[in-house]
């Protein structure tokens, strides 16, 4: 079995076994902040794997995976309590994609406010400055997320603000995500297709922007025929 298929088997199992037990604080904390309880859900799992207890090896802690300093910045004095950890991973992203200029229209909003959980504020804005310098569209992210990479380039990095950052991983953070949200936006409304997801607020409903992720072979390979009954041997 390849990697993707063992990837999607463990996403959809996980789904069953682990997602149950948080499944209501996903829910009350995206009403509270007004998002689809499901993007919460998918950045929950692409932090963790809905793990309470993660650690990494820098100190970042909880299913959420919060910074000790953002943890104190929304109010999270548990990291490893999965209440607190959830809902201040609700709060700072509401947070983030509130800092996120308002002409930028969605749903790539919501794709810049996930990069800007995962590597910073002011990273993305670097990225999105040499975006434009490039003569790019530093306000969609089909753009902005090849020129991200480049912070790990001394070349590139020297020429912004805030300087080298690891400007890979958001990009591989925003994909995961949104493929995370897709499965489970299939797995709850079996009859959604990615132009049915399109809204104004993709916070409250994330949209798709031309990126075929739910036709990856790999998932649609592990997705059981009845997506609201997730066989147990999965």
């Amino acid at each position: 079995m390849d990697w993707g298929k063992r990837w999607a088997l463990h996403f959809v199992r996980h789904t069953e076994k682990r997602l149950p037990k948080y499944e209501s604080l996903f829910r009350s904390y995206a009403d509270q902040f007004a998002m689809d309880w499901r993007l919460l859900a998918a950045i929950g799992y692409q932090e963790s794997h809905w793990r309470p207890r993660a650690t990494s090896p820098t100190g970042v802690r909880g299913l959420m995976m919060l910074t000790r300093s953002t943890a104190k910045y929304v109010g999270v004095k548990n990291r490893l309590s999965a209440e607190q950890s959830i809902r201040g991973g609700a709060k700072y992203l509401n947070i983030v994609h509130d800092q996120i200029p308002d002409r930028i229209e969605e749903p790539d909003r919501t794709w810049f406010a996930l990069a800007s959980y995962n590597v910073g504020f002011g990273h993305l804005e670097d990225a999105r400055i040499l975006t434009e310098q490039a003569g790019r569209n530093p306000d969609r992210w089909l753009d902005v997320k090849e020129f991200l990479p480049l912070l790990t380039q001394k070349e590139w990095y020297s020429q912004t603000k805030f300087g080298y950052a690891r400007g890979h991983e958001p990009v591989i953070y925003v994909q995961n995500i949104r493929r995370y949200y897709d499965v489970l936006v299939r797995m709850t409304e079996p009859a959604a297709t990615p132009d049915t997801l399109l809204a104004d607020d993709p916070l409250t409903r994330p949209g798709n922007d031309g990126e075929a992720l739910m036709a990856a072979p790999e998932i649609q390979a592990a997705l059981p025929e009845q997506l609201t009954d997730v066989p147990p041997t999965l």
